[in-house]
This record gives structure tokens, sequence and C-alpha cells, in this order.
């Protein structure tokens, strides 16, 4: 696709509601808590804003620039604004992490899918709230059931990456994230009236420094560039559709506050209600697929429709959020073959789809069948985590930070982020942004690393 051809986001408001259904999803309902439950508390909630307003931000505009000046795929801009270099390449690392991110990420969505469905029937919102901690082990342990989940979800992210920008992601975005905000609090309110819950608060609020080490801090950036979908070239291909009115800077800030806000929110929402519950608040993965069910049920006994409605319409917002990620992630798989080898978008979507559908079935069984068979000690979903989350998406937003900090020309890089000069604060603030870009973010993306490692 030419860029005099690209489509556009319909404004600067619906460009940061893409953006931010893309960084708002599971990442936040379902890793931020567990994270925070191996990582000290509120020691890790301290290290993840840091590392998302001083380092997730600028990288952020390292590809936002890039993709709206380059107006194509990873490849394609990157070879439009350095033709004849291998900087391209950095286009096979972009779909390598999504395609991986894609395979695992989708079976996640498929326990939304699953919960989506036992919440219709009621049989999360009825019934003894220990029990309803069982189901999702249950579930996980059924090789059936967690694989044609996977599959179905999967099989959405296709329909709607199918459709493209303006038919697929706008019209999911604009309902499914401001609704999302607004019941993630109502759990808050909840969550935190349970008893017992006041000690996941304090849990919260109370830093614990000593399990704050240098895997916790590089967790924590890992966890901000998987949260607002950095480094694997998803903003790169949202700002590729941005209009050149809209400002790289306060979009980059406004989806860093609202994914952070939203993380923290659903710390709240999920943390009181594992102490009130019993659960280990380092329990996993599983964390999140335990401890709802369990509020839920416990609403149900007090006010059974109220249960229910709360229930259908939260997992239901919970699958809308995990799509608006899902999609954004395959997008970036799909821009590649179509831009690069020609591919038909029918056919790059089917080609994806089977891929990740193969990967995703051993993700899938790893909570169950599977479990026992490990590589390098992870399960076979925990492996493509770890890797994508702490490996592939840090040293790509490091590519990425090198490439518009010493690659990109400075007049290049400067005008696609003041706007050609018409936006004042960028203007001011565009020297200290060009400062951290070439000599702080990439040494501390590198030292991180190397120290997670």
């Amino acid at each position: 696709m030419s860029a005099s051809k690209r489509e556009n986001f319909g404004s600067s408001f619906t460009f940061i509601m893409a953006m931010a259904g893309s960084a708002i999803g599971l990442g936040n309902i379902w890793r931020f808590p567990y994270m925070v439950g191996e990582h000290g508390g509120a020691a890790f909630i301290i290290a993840y804003i840091i590392c998302s307003l001083f380092i997730a931000v600028p990288c952020f505009v390292c590809e936002a620039v890039i993709g709206r000046r380059g107006r194509g795929g990873v490849y394609g801009s990157l070879d439009r604004l350095a033709p004849g270099t291998g900087w391209k390449n950095l286009g096979f690392l972009s779909v390598l992490t999504c395609f991986v991110i894609a395979s695992y990420y989708c079976v996640v969505g498929g326990w939304s899918l699953d919960f989506l469905v036992r919440s219709l029937t009621g049989k999360l919102a009825q019934g003894r709230p220990d029990r309803a901690v069982e189901i999702f082990g249950k579930m996980a342990a059924s090789p059936l059931e967690s694989i044609s989940m996977h599959m179905c979800f999967l099989a959405a992210t296709a329909v709607i990456v199918l459709r493209g920008v303006k038919n697929g992601i706008e019209k999911f975005t604009k309902i499914t994230t401001p609704m999302l905000f607004i019941l993630m609090v109502a759990m808050v309110i909840f969550s935190v009236s349970l008893p017992g819950a006041a000690e996941g608060v304090k849990y919260l609020v109370k830093p614990d420094f000593g399990k704050l080490d240098a895997e916790g801090w590089a967790c924590a950036l890992g966890q901000a560039f998987f949260s607002m979908s950095l480094g694997v070239g998803t903003v790169l291909i949202y700002s590729s559709f941005m209009k050149k009115d809209n400002s790289i800077l306060g979009s980059g800030l406004w989806t860093s506050f609202s994914d952070t806000g939203f993380a923290i929110i659903a710390g709240f929402a999920i943390m009181p209600a594992v102490f009130a519950a019993g659960i280990e608040p380092g329990a996993g993965p599983s964390l999140v697929y335990e401890t709802l069910p369990y509020i839920f049920a416990k609403m149900g006994t007090d006010a059974p429709l109220v249960g229910y409605a709360v229930t259908v319409i939260f997992f239901l917002a919970i699958l809308m959020a995990a799509l608006s990620s899902s999609i954004s992630i395959l997008d970036v798989c799909v821009e590649h073959m179509v831009e690069q080898y020609g591919f038909k978008r029918r056919k790059a979507v089917l080609l994806f789809f089977v891929l990740a559908l193969a990967l995703g079935i051993p993700c899938a069984l790893s909570f169950g069948c599977m479990e026992s068979f490990k590589i390098f000690g992870k399960t076979v979903f925990d492996f493509c985590d770890y890797v994508c989350s702490n490996v592939f998406m840090i040293l790509g937003a490091l590519f990425f930070t090198l490439f518009a900090g010493w690659k990109m020309k400075d007049e290049d890089f400067r005008d696609e982020f003041t706007n050609g000069g018409t936006l004042r604060f960028s203007s001011r603030v565009f020297p200290v942004v060009r400062f951290l870009v070439r000599w702080v973010i990439p040494v501390v993306i590198l030292i991180i690393f190397i120290c997670s490692l």
C-alpha cells in the first residue's frame, strides 16, 4: 500500500482511543496484577511508573515519528527513511515478536471468551465463592475447551484485522475503551469492600523494595513495553495512519496516562479480592481468572441479578479489550506480508491465523497436559511470554530508539515531533526529548536488558 493511499484515523481522539485500546487490555488486567505480586507490591508500581514516563513515552515517540514519517509498515517505513541500509530488516524482528505474542495472547483472550460464555449461562455469578476459584483450573485442564476457545478468539481477531482500520479498529476501540474504565472502577468499589480486602490495599500502597531487584526493574520495563505495545511495531503501524495535525507527544502521554492509570485501577480491583479470597498474590497468569470468579460469585450470593449483569458486561468488556490489543499485534504481521511480499490481505490474515493457532496450541496446553514440558525451566506459555517481554520487545525498542536518534535525519524528527514547528510545547521540549532518545534511553534499556539476563 503506497503512502498516498494509506488510510487515516478519523481524528486525534480516535487515534488515541485506538492506541489506548491497544495498550489497555489483558496486559493490565491479567499480567500487571501478578507482576505486582511477584516484585514487591507498591515497589513494582513505582518502578513501572518511572519506566513508563521516562523510557516508554520517549520510545513511543520514536516509533510514532518513524511511522508517520515513513507512512508504511515497519519494513517499508525504515526502507523509505534509510534506503539501501539494513535497518529495514528490523521488520523481521517485529513480525516474529508479534507472531509469538499473538499466539499466546490469544490463549488468554480465549480464557476471556470462555468466561463470558460461563457468565451468560450463570455459572460464574451463582454458586459458592470458594468453588468459583477452581473454575480456571478445570477449564485449563481440558484440552478441547482451552484449544477451541483459543481458536475462536484468534478467528475473531483475524476477522477484525481483515476489515481494516476504520471498519474494524476504530469501531471497536471508541466504544470498548471508555466502557472498560467505568466497569473497572465499579469493580474497585466492590473489591475493597470485601472482608480482608484491607491487606490487599496495604500491599499495593506499601512498597517492599527488597523484592525489587534487577529482574524486577526489567519486568517493570518489559511490562511497560508489553502493555503499551512498544518495540514490536504496533505504534509505528498505527502512527502511519495518524493525521499530520495530531500531536505525537500528546498522543504518547495520553496513551501512557491511560495505560498506567488503568493498570493501577486494575491492581486495586484485583489485589484486595486476592487477599479476601486467600489466594497467593504471586500466583501467576491465572490469578485474575481465579479471583474475578470469586468476586462475582460473592456478589451473586447477595444480589443475584446484579451479579449476573455485572459479570456478563465485565467479561464482554474484557473480551473487547483483549481484541483491541490482539488486532494491533496481528496487524503488524499482516501489514508486513502485504507490503513486503505483495500478499492479498485475506491471504496474509489466513497465513498468520494458521501459524498462530499452531504455536498457540502448546501454549494453551501449558496449564494442563503439557504443564510438565519445560523450555529452560519454563512452560511453553511462560517461555514465549518471557522471551517476548524481556528480550524481543526490549531489543526492538532499543533498535527503534537508535534509528530515530542516530540514523533518522534531525530535521525529519523535529518536523514530525513539532508538526512543522506549529506545536509550541513540543518545540520547547524537543531538545530534551532528543537528548533522552540519543544518550539516555538506549543506555538505560541496554543496562536493564543485560542485568535481566
